[in-house]
């Protein structure tokens, strides 16, 4: 969920889809071009469940009457969105101005022109975090601003690890072992281990590479080939897939996207939740919607041997191709994606700011003191492949992931599968 805890979310929700053959290898020539004309446009997104977003339009919509941002929700699952920003820009459609893009997303949009290349000093990406402001460039060009970031957390219940006397995990043995200390206790009967997001979609593509490289390995390498035919890669699969064999995963875990993980946490029943921050809030309710409230923490996400890497997630803003009122979008974007914004978006929805200083404000620390943990999680994060036919790419990643957690294919069997078909996806590029 992006401007909102449930688009965050849904940025990361769906299942994998093919991609359309690349237009081009590189970016166009010329660099940014010419932003005219002044009117309505469009802000296209995930399904906003919380309204929050509307109201930044609104205030928008109030100083520039003119200029009115109309808000286009698309589904919650990401792959879906995906296929109808495609689908609208293969029309060469007008109907979406500015696209509200997972990071990932950028270097297909961008190779295929269906995003124009911005001008980036127009924007105060030396203020944001470096990894993050990188996210919407493309060889070297800005084609998309960060509207906000995302790194995973270990979610865990306070009060149940202080009851056996243990410690917040650093390894994933340090976590079955703190699993084990708390089902001796009353409280923890009922009380599962751990829960990630292990649907056949993003999610597990998400979890999947967050595993590998808190192993120690890639997905896909520096050069662009893929490597997951590593040791690290079989250690972090392993991980997985023996999580669901030996009961550190519940079997309904294998069907939870973020909200239903949230939903078991906030209900009681979860030890430990690898989520996004946008937990912190809805967990935190006090409206009795969250029976957790007061009694969890929140730690980097544990690994191998040590904390664990989280994969990049957020939402980049990128102006389509085909838009109408390319100046008005652009100031749109200046607008949305400010410091200002990002606060607030921060302040009512917890959600993760791409800006260095924020993490530090110490108003900001004491409502919410995950900060300090959120940006080490940001600061080692790392992204998902950058693939230009990143539709083929998911889809070989979730399919053989998914066929080693439910015990259709052993973990040596799916890595050497997924090796084969995300190398075939890679070539095509």
């Amino acid at each position: 969920m992006a401007a909102s805890a449930a688009l965050l979310a849904g940025t990361l929700a769906g299942c994998g889809t093919g991609s359309p053959e690349p237009a081009a290898s590189g970016p166009a020539a010329g660099g940014p071009g010419e932003f005219t004309g002044r009117g309505p446009i469009t802000l296209v997104t995930g399904k906003d469940t919380t309204g929050t977003v509307q109201g930044q339009l609104d205030r928008w919509n109030k100083e520039h009457p003119q200029e009115k941002v109309t808000l286009v929700e698309l589904p919650e699952s990401a792959d879906q969105q995906r296929q109808q920003f495609i689908q609208n820009a293969q029309t060469k459609s007008d109907a979406y101005s500015v696209l509200n893009l997972d990071p990932i997303w950028v270097a297909e949009f961008a190779a295929n022109q269906w995003i124009d290349e911005l001008p980036a000093k127009k924007f105060p990406l030396d203020r944001m975090l470096p990894a993050v402001a990188k996210t919407g460039e493309y060889f070297g060009r800005q084609y998309a601003v960060p509207f906000n970031t995302n790194a995973g957390l270990l979610f865990y219940r306070k009060d149940l690890l202080e009851a056996a006397g243990v410690q917040p995990p650093r390894t994933w043995d340090e976590m079955k072992r703190a699993c084990a200390e708390v089902r001796k206790l009353p409280e923890g009967k009922g009380v599962d281990c751990y829960a990630g997001q292990f649907d056949t979609y993003e999610g597990l593509t998400v979890n999947f590479s967050e595993a590998v490289a808190s192993a120690g390995g890639t997905v896909v390498d520096a050069q662009g080939k893929a490597t997951v035919d590593s040791e690290a890669a079989r250690k972090g699969l392993e991980f997985l897939a023996g999580g669901f064999k030996d009961g550190t995963f519940s079997k309904e875990s294998s069907t939870y996207k973020e909200e239903d993980g949230r939903r078991a946490f906030q209900a009681g029943t979860l030890l430990f939740h690898r989520q996004w921050p946008y937990q912190w809030v809805l967990a935190n309710a006090t409206d009795g919607s969250s029976k957790v409230a007061g009694k969890f923490g929140v730690a980097p996400l544990p690994g191998l041997t040590g904390t664990g890497k989280s994969s990049l997630g957020g939402y980049d803003l990128a102006i389509s191709k085909f838009a109408k009122n390319k100046a008005t979008a652009l100031d749109f974007i200046t607008y949305f994606s400010s410091e200002e914004n990002a606060r607030t978006n921060l302040e009512v929805t917890s959600n993760a700011p791409p800006y260095a200083a924020l993490y530090d404000d110490p108003a900001l620390r004491k409502q919410f003191p995950y900060l300090a943990t959120l940006k080490e999680s940001l600061s080692s994060a790392a992204p998902r492949p950058v693939v230009v036919r990143y539709g083929d790419a998911t889809a070989a990643i979730q399919e053989n992931a998914a066929a080693a957690l439910d015990g259709d294919k052993s973990v040596d069997d799916a890595l050497a599968d997924m090796q084969r078909d995300l190398s075939a996806a890679i070539d095509k590029n």
